[in-house]
């Protein structure tokens, strides 16, 4: 935004100091002019008229208030443009320190020494708020890269698929086609799953009365053929859940975590469990899972887009690696919390709060 110059803050203080202190100084002056004139003796000697006394306190007092005076604009000007200077320094160094940001230079920080003040809050919030920038600039760009890589793959397949039909015309159509059909399949799927990803960050949808209860049993009834090919048995124990949502985010959220559990499970005999309950603040739904032993490292690392914990899962429901990464999504724009811990047996403890439509963040 271009603007007209103007002062700079250190003058504008500067003359703030020294218009406080002249006018201090002037009634101080009033103040001893009117001491004098009540308590100078009636018989102190004058020169002209009635009261010779007055003239003469006046004649010598003016010259030496005018020199306080003087004195007083002099040593504020200089005082207040030193005291100015020094107490503006913080501020120079914070908008050293946006000017670089703006710049792309995310990595710097201000690090204010001292003790607590206004302006060190705003240095620290600001080192905050370019902490978190950097991390979701760099999440960024790992998510763009993740993402190129994951729809470079099928398009190189299908690519790889018509140039063998175009040099090889007595190729096995039929193969052909099945193959393109479940190359393209996923690729549709990734751009569904991004799309998804894309709205619940947006936070574009309708808050409604929601029963996570109802969610778990629609998402369990649908994945139920995917648990029962699998060999894994699906365990619930739901009350009444009310929260506050769009219906179809919380729904996509369920039914991420339930699949995830059932994918991501022992090759037979697994078992997931999902729960839900009623907090004084908040509702909770759990989901858990058996399957191989993750260590925390790893598992800190499965909301971000296209990682997946125990590798590529082969086969028609192996995901696109965005399941929790859109449920991390889902959640947060529900002002809720996700926590995934490993159970020491193995597989996964995944517990989602969400605000109670009772508490003040609902």
């Amino acid at each position: 935004m271009d603007r007209a110059p103007g002062w700079s803050v250190r003058l504008k203080l500067t003359l703030s100091y020294v218009g406080f202190l002249m006018l201090a100084g002037a009634l101080l002056l009033a103040a001893v002019w009117v001491f004098l004139l009540r308590y100078v003796p009636d018989g102190w000697p004058g020169l002209l008229g009635k009261s010779p006394n007055r003239y003469l306190l006046l004649s010598t007092f003016a010259p030496a208030a005018a020199i306080v005076l003087a004195f007083l604009l002099v040593f504020g000007l200089v005082g207040g443009w030193i005291l100015a200077g020094r107490m503006l320094a913080p501020l120079t160094r914070i908008t050293d320190a946006t000017r670089m940001a703006a710049n792309g230079s995310l990595s710097h920080r201000i690090r204010l020494a001292g003790r607590e003040d206004e302006f060190r809050e705003l240095a620290d919030a600001f080192d905050t708020m370019l902490a978190r920038l950097e991390a979701h600039v760099a999440e960024q760009q790992r998510f763009a890269a993740n993402a190129s890589h994951e729809l470079r793959t099928p398009l190189a397949i299908s690519q790889s698929l018509l140039d063998v039909a175009r040099n090889d015309p007595a190729h096995d159509h039929g193969e052909l086609v099945d193959r393109l059909y479940a190359v393209n399949a996923r690729a549709i799927d990734l751009t569904e799953a991004l799309l998804v990803l894309s709205r619940a960050d947006r936070r574009s949808f309708t808050r409604e009365s929601v029963d996570l209860s109802l969610l778990v049993d629609e998402a369990t009834e649908t994945l139920l053929p995917l648990a029962e090919k699998r060999g894994v048995a699906v365990d619930t124990s739901t009350d009444v859940t009310p929260a506050v949502g769009s219906h179809a985010l919380l729904l996509q959220m369920t039914t991420n975590l339930v699949h995830n559990a059932i994918v991501h499970n022992l090759p037979e005999r697994g078992t997931v469990w999902v729960t839900t309950g009623v907090r004084p603040e908040t509702v909770v739904l759990t989901v858990e899972n058996t399957g191989e032993r993750l260590t925390p490292q790893v598992v800190s690392t499965l909301t971000e887009p296209f990682q997946r914990g125990a590798g590529r899962i082969r086969g028609d429901h192996a995901g696109v690696g965005l399941g929790l990464a859109i449920v991390k999504s889902i959640v947060h724009v529900h002002d809720g919390s996700l926590t995934i811990a490993p159970r020491p047996a193995g597989g996964l403890r995944i517990v989602v709060h969400l605000p109670s439509p009772w508490s003040g963040t609902a």
